[in-house]
């Protein structure tokens, strides 16, 4: 037995004798507005993907009683929902019964996979709740952080998340499943967990790097120690040596926002007493740290990812996320005119709001390049009272004389709102990604096999920047020095002359553009090598099943096998 699966086996049997494992008396709740769409269909139909086929006869349960039911509670933002549903489908094919807990508006995203999989015999449901937009002072239909524009209206939306509490935990209560999946910014799920005495999985939507770099952070304070927010300074405590600099860390662990300081200390309380973390990553993309975080903090850890990969469905990786805005064909005709690997991606996620000022560097940037590129333009930002006053056809913008010019050369192609995001990147056009370095861009890029202009904007996005350009030397900075503490309020401008030096770096034919390629392609092969039979996230979710199920047997919940 390896020393990462004695570790594995030890963290187990210590959570299975913690005292407040124990079963507590459910409490009762006020009723609340309930709809679900549960559609238990039948389990034993075979499943297409190499994980099911692996686990077909050890997953599938012999009967309603015996199977285990998971209920995964996503955050409401795209960035967080994605790879939560997309778990919760990968445990629906390998024979759990599942079950996703979501808003009305937040649940059409999916609904469509959702159907496709009940059809192909998997027990997934949705159970939904109303979101209280009125009661949070915001727009009906506004459900989810990406439809925010202003820090005001994010506020709100946070108030809103808050007041689905007790609506949310008396459906827990209701269906009282084996395990419960939840994001790790819904941290009371704990205590309803142990309330009903089952584990709670925290989902967390980074990578073990970006764990690493927080937690040592926060233990050695490194940035004390430095004169300017500019000075450089070491990470200590790391396998690999990374810098960064304090005006690019967040603003909680500089201690300058009590809330949020007050909300991470709970954050990590209750991943101390959950049963584990979920983590959307493979070990061969980081193994330094995914057993460093393992080694350092005692937390279990599961890596499943890259969860993007199970969407092996056409219409499974058109729709992630939401409809697109552009139609498929009209998409995929541009590129194939373009000779391979001569189009760069742009995405800056689903939150991110730039001014029109800088959106205007970026087109010119765009234009002197000279390269041909895929814009997926966001949503501009705006102040608390324009986003009132202005029609909604104004949120995505782009200077005329720019979209003209585009148009008429054929060089670029806009996208104003959502864009087919898995299709456009493995297309064989496609040779750089200028990314805004969230977690689930950043995993996409790698198994497209893409190299990357990074430009982080808040969150762990800088410290992901860190783990692309200094660790897997796969991407170039565009230059950006300050965290924000909104991705939809104001940052420093970035000039033309600074993306375009970068772009031209990685879209380039330099030796540094090479090496680049080289390593954006070896990462990508085991990006697909690890879901496979025999590969580390295959192994893992594994591992992860039977530890669910040993835990309910363990606990009384079910029959011995």
């Amino acid at each position: 037995m390896s020393k990462y699966q004695e570790h594995q086996n030890r963290t187990f049997r210590e959570f299975l004798a913690h005292p407040t494992n124990k079963p507590k008396p459910v409490t009762n709740s006020q009723s609340f507005e309930f709809s679900n769409s549960l559609n238990y269909s039948n389990p034993s139909l075979p499943f297409t993907s190499p994980l099911a086929r692996s686990l077909n006869s050890q997953s599938i349960m012999d009967s309603e009683e015996k199977q285990i039911h998971v209920m995964f509670l996503p955050y409401l933002a795209p960035g967080h929902m994605m790879p939560m549903v997309d778990m919760a489908r990968l445990l629906a094919g390998n024979g759990l019964k599942v079950t996703i807990i979501t808003t009305t508006t937040n649940a059409a995203q999916f609904k469509n996979a959702i159907d496709r999989d009940i059809k192909s015999g998997r027990q997934i449901s949705l159970a939904t709740v109303r979101f209280p937009s009125i009661e949070a002072g915001l727009p009906e239909g506004c459900e989810n952080l990406s439809s925010t524009t202003t820090p005001e209206m994010t506020l709100k939306l946070f108030h809103g998340i808050e007041l689905l509490q007790p609506h949310i935990k008396m459906i827990l209560q209701k269906h009282r499943p084996d395990c419960i999946a939840s994001d790790y910014l819904f941290p009371w799920t704990v205590d309803v967990a142990i309330e009903l005495g089952i584990p709670r999985l925290a989902f967390n939507g980074s990578g073990f790097f970006n764990l690493c770099v927080a937690n040592s952070i926060d233990c050695h304070r490194p940035h004390n120690n430095v004169t300017s927010e500019t000075e450089q300074f070491v990470i200590p405590g790391l396998p690999d040596k990374v810098t960064i600099t304090r005006s690019q860390l967040p603003d909680i662990v500089k201690g300058k926002n009590e809330v949020f300081s007050a909300l991470f200390d709970k954050l990590k309380e209750a991943e101390r007493k959950s049963f584990g973390v979920l983590m959307n990553s493979f070990y061969e993309l980081e193994p330094a740290y995914a057993d460093h975080f393992r080694k350092v903090t005692g937390i279990k850890a599961w890596h499943l990812g890259p969860v993007s990969l199970f969407n092996r469905n056409a219409d499974d990786r058109l729709e992630r996320g939401g409809k697109t805005s552009i139609r498929k064909h009209s998409c995929l005709d541009w590129l194939e005119s373009k000779k391979p690997k001569s189009v760069l991606y742009i995405c800056f996620g689903s939150l991110t709001r730039f001014s029109k000022t800088q959106i205007s560097e970026i087109a010119s940037a765009l234009e002197e390049s000279r390269h041909s590129f895929i814009w997926a333009v966001g949503k501009i930002l705006k102040s608390d009272n324009e986003d009132k006053n202005l029609d909604r056809q104004q949120d995505w913008w782009l200077p005329e004389e720019y979209e003209d010019k585009f148009k008429e050369s054929g060089k670029g192609l806009i996208i104003k709102g959502w864009a087919p995001q898995l299709l456009i990147l493995e297309h064989p056009a496609i040779g750089g990604f200028l990314t805004h370095c969230g977690w689930n861009s950043i995993l996409e890029g790698i198994c497209a096999g893409l190299p990357m202009v990074t430009w982080p904007i808040f969150a762990e996005q800088f410290y992901n920047e860190k783990l692309i350009t200094q660790v897997l030397k796969l991407g170039v900075p565009v230059g950006n020095e300050t965290w924000k503490v909104w991705a939809n309020e104001e940052s420093p401008l970035i000039n033309r002359h600074k993306i375009e030096k970068a772009v031209r770096t990685v879209m380039g034919d330099t030796d540094e553009a090479m090496e680049m390629r080289k390593q954006a392609s070896r990462l990508a092969a085991f990006a697909k090598i690890t879901i496979e039979e025999g590969g580390s996230s295959c192994n893992d979710l594994k591992a992860l099943i039977e530890d669910i199920r040993t835990y309910k047997y363990a606990t009384g919940r079910g029959e011995s096998r």
